[in-house]
């Protein structure tokens, strides 16, 4: 029973909804003891869910060794700022291939569509100061069972929440539950393990209409509501444990923006006599309008992550300019200074959630910042440049410099976001044990 009241102090007790009766948890337990004496083996062996992934064969590479991943955050990592480092290679990466993960999405997918370099595959974060141990996919999952995570924010939360399947792929398939059959809202279970992760693709993260198709630059033009949160999230979070919250590169489009239902200005709208407020503008009350709707939700209990924004890399010109990405290396730090667009979207990010976390703080909520931007901007060479599509489709897409490759970059997220809940689990832990010792 120690170990049972380890646990419970660590990451909490489930709710009523999802107590099971006590044989079962005993014979969980028992199985939680053996997860931490060896994590080399898989805990429920072959869990194919699809008849796609019982096609799928594991790449050599993936997690032939478990045990370098520690159940708790070591005493050098909870002093340690995970944020601020360098990548340095990892001939053991990647850990997943497109031939074993079915969730790559098709534009992400760089290797099929022939890139002919392999190399960003295999670096991974280290911080200064210390180590950040690679993602373990039975670790993850014992942290959240019974839990559910959303992300929620624009394509590059899908990037995220793909790769995170194709990582937890060495333990198990999740099944789709979704409510919908739109792509952009998307459920999926991990039956073994009692936990939902969802997609909810609202890129403005506030109420958000296309005022017209084309606009003055051939990408739309869309009216935003900056005060009128989405109601397609924000109703539909309250009982999540953990939200990812994410935004960025759709602001760069011409906007028109909306207050209290009235016309207030627009971001390079070309409009005669309406005042042009900037990206930033729509950007910083997007943002706040999201806290604020978070922090008002009565009954959310989880713990809101701000995924800072992670930068596109296009070099030789802009995005529909022939702008292209082609390095096949990672910077080092003081080879790249973060500036422009990705300096200001960060700090405007960085303001609002200080904000909104001294708000939440007042009202028991927890809102905790996963830092990507710095990592991220030293990555120029992991986006799919043209290798979304074969070379002679007959397709008209621009060079993509925005999202990442899976395999790639993209899947050191999850290294840090276990790591973050290992962290939560201990400060939950000393939260409780000050409270036992006042009472």
């Amino acid at each position: 029973m120690k170990f049972q009241a380890m646990f419970e102090l660590l990451f909490g007790k489930n709710s009523p909804k999802q107590m099971i009766p006590k044989v079962t948890l005993l014979a969980t337990f028992a199985i939680l003891i053996f997860f931490v004496t060896s994590l080399s083996r898989p805990l429920f062996g072959n869990s194919s869910l699809s008849e796609k992934s019982n096609q799928a064969q594991q790449p050599s590479s993936a997690f032939d060794d478990l045990n370098q991943s520690t159940s708790l955050p070591s005493a050098e990592i909870k002093k340690c700022d995970i944020f601020s480092g360098e990548w340095v290679p990892n001939p053991d990466a990647p850990y997943y291939s497109n031939t074993t993960c079915w969730a790559i999405h098709e534009y992400q997918n760089c290797m099929k569509y022939g890139r002919p370099d392999s190399e960003f595959m295999k670096w991974r974060w280290k911080p200064n100061g210390c180590e950040l141990p690679i993602f373990n996919p039975f670790q993850f999952l014992e942290i959240v069972r019974g839990k559910s995570m959303a992300f929620v924010g624009d394509s590059v939360a899908r990037n995220q929440m793909q790769s995170m399947i194709c990582l937890l792929s060495r333990a198990e398939w999740p099944v789709d539950v979704s409510y919908t059959p739109d792509e952009h809202f998307k459920r999926w279970k991990y039956p073994s393990y009692n936990f939902t992760i969802a997609i909810f693709t609202v890129p403005y993260l506030v109420k958000a209409k296309e005022a017209d198709p084309n606009g003055p630059t051939k990408t739309g033009l869309f009216s935003l509501y900056l005060d009128e949160v989405d109601e397609r999230w924000i109703t539909q979070i309250e009982d999540f444990n953990y939200v990812i919250l994410n935004g960025g590169h759709w602001f760069m489009r011409p906007m028109i923006f909306y207050e209290k239902q009235k016309l207030v200005g627009c971001h390079f709208c070309q409009i005669q006599n309406l005042t042009d407020l900037t990206m930033y503008y729509g950007y910083r009350h997007a943002f706040r309008t999201a806290f604020r709707a978070i922090n008002n939700l009565k009954n959310y209990k989880g713990i809101t992550f701000l995924r800072t924004f992670a930068p596109s890399h296009f070099e030789n010109g802009l995005w529909n300019q022939g702008g292209n990405c082609v390095r096949t290396k990672p910077f080092k730090s003081s080879e790249a200074q973060m500036e422009g667009i990705s300096l200001e979207y960060y700090m405007i990010q960085l303001e609002e959630f200080k904000i909104a976390q001294r708000e939440a703080k007042k009202k028991g909520k927890k809102f905790r910042l996963l830092d990507m931007t710095q990592a991220m901007w030293l990555r120029p060479d992991g986006h799919p440049s043209r290798y979304g599509h074969w070379p002679q489709e007959n397709v008209t897409l621009y060079n993509d410099c925005v999202h990442w490759c899976l395999p790639g970059p993209i899947d050191t997220w999850s290294d840090f976001l276990l790591e973050m809940l290992k962290m939560e689990g201990v400060r939950s832990a000393e939260e409780r044990r000050a409270q036992l010792e006042v009472n």
